[in-house]
């Protein structure tokens, strides 16, 4: 055996002219497999927060029930049949209201007046005067608007619209006529643009709450 050959070699390994054999360390393969098991754990725990993140800003995220499990809550928009509701309000058109003007100011020709401008948007009118010893020289606001008790959801919310801020009263008539009684704080009709969009919006059915849902 030579004097190069490395102890415990034996002949195995025998050194010969320039050439020396090499002499690698073991390779740690179970350092490499943890650093990738440790890589990939980290990058599932950023998805994960990540995740959470969006569904705590987007407002998608899980609640607790009363058990203590977790649901999703999903909004969801309600069905076609339920958008709109189960029938639009039966309002008269103006067409179809009688409607008798009083003045219960002490300005004069403020029934007849008034009572011109209401026959050209529509209305009937009926009686024209001067109000009745109830309200003569007492109705200190807008005016008042005089029905029957099924008037109310009808008729009078169609006048209603012609002058803003008046109030609704129901009496014990039989009749289909309205009463206007003019008060001191009447300054004119309401603009009829306004009025036709107040009537547009008193007449369309309003749509459903948004319906909401769990999955737990």
């Amino acid at each position: 055996m030579s004097m190069l050959t490395p102890p415990g070699m034996g002949g195995q390994y025998r050194i010969t002219g320039g050439k020396y054999p090499r002499m690698r360390p073991p390779r740690r393969h179970g350092r490499l497999v943890a650093v990738v098991v440790a890589s990939v754990a980290v990058l599932g725990l950023v998805g994960w927060g990540t995740l959470q993140l969006i569904d705590v800003f987007t407002g998608h995220g899980d609640k607790l029930t009363a058990s203590g499990s977790r649901c999703r809550t999903k909004t969801a928009a309600a069905p076609a049949a339920e958008v709109r509701k189960t029938s639009p309000k039966d309002l008269p058109e103006p067409g179809r209201i009688t409607v008798n003007v009083y003045n219960a100011t002490k300005r004069t020709g403020l029934a007849k007046t008034t009572a011109d401008e209401l026959k050209k948007r529509g209305f009937k009118i009926g009686s024209v005067g001067n109000a009745s010893k109830q309200f003569d020289k007492k109705v200190k606001g807008t005016g008042i608007l005089l029905g029957s008790a099924a008037a109310q959801d009808t008729s009078l919310p169609v006048l209603g619209t012609q002058l803003a801020g008046a109030e609704s009263r129901a009496d014990g008539r039989k009749g289909a006529d309205l009463d206007l009684i003019i008060g001191d704080g009447f300054r004119g009709l309401t603009r009829q643009q306004a009025a036709d969009q107040a009537l547009a919006k008193l007449s369309a059915p309003e749509p459903t709450a948004v319906a909401e849902k769990k999955s737990c």
